[in-house]
């Protein structure tokens, strides 16, 4: 039975990670004619530097895609194996879009991801995290700091909810967030981190 366990997870980590691999920005800006993607702004394949295409639609694709890739790999994993197996193939997923081995390990910071793992595998936690950001966002400014803030609390929020397993891996994943986000920590610190307006966004004209 143990053996049957092993063979499930390590079934569970392969395929979140080769699903997590799937650079969404990449494909969909290659799909759209502007070129490579990490000849563009930051370089980074993830929704925010899609959206400095101008793109807004196929920003929103990839933000979609990204989370959702993260929530199929737990999903499947859960509905294959269990909760365990869905905490795995969700940290592989993760693992698999920021070192994605058909980018040379080059790959996003992970955040839309870790959100649809977290909405899938803790649909409470993840709800809690997303509202996180809205505020941060919302009151602060900076989306980085937004998503460094709400991937730092969903431990928290899963330890409170009594899941200390839950909370264990979110804690991993927010410190790979952290790591991933060490240029973004620098400016802040610098106070030249590109900021956001959201409430500008919502405000009528």
């Amino acid at each position: 039975m143990v053996e049957v366990g092993v063979f499930a997870l390590v079934i569970a980590a392969a395929g979140g990670y080769l699903l997590g691999s799937v650079p969404f920005g990449l494909v969909l800006t290659r799909l759209a004619g502007l070129g490579d993607l990490r000849q563009i702004g930051s370089g980074n394949i993830g929704a925010t530097n899609v959206l400095r295409t101008g793109r807004k639609g196929l920003a929103l694709a990839t933000l979609l895609l990204d989370s959702g890739k993260g929530a199929i790999a737990a999903i499947a994993a859960l509905l294959l194996a269990g909760p365990q197996a869905a905490l795995v193939a969700g940290l592989f997923a993760v693992l698999g879009h920021n070192f994605p081995v058909w980018l040379d390990m080059k790959g996003g910071k992970g955040v839309a991801t870790t959100l649809g793992v977290l909405l899938a595998t803790s649909p409470a936690v993840g709800a809690l995290a997303c509202l996180t950001w809205l505020v941060v966002a919302w009151f602060l400014h900076y989306s980085s700091l937004s998503a460094l803030v709400a991937l730092s609390l969903a431990p928290l929020f899963a330890f409170a909810f009594g899941d200390a397993g839950h909370a264990l891996v979110y804690a991993v994943l927010a410190v790979l967030a952290l790591i991933r986000h060490r240029a973004n920590i620098e400016r802040l610190l610098a106070g030249t981190e590109p900021r956001i307006d959201l409430q500008k966004k919502f405000r009528k004209p």
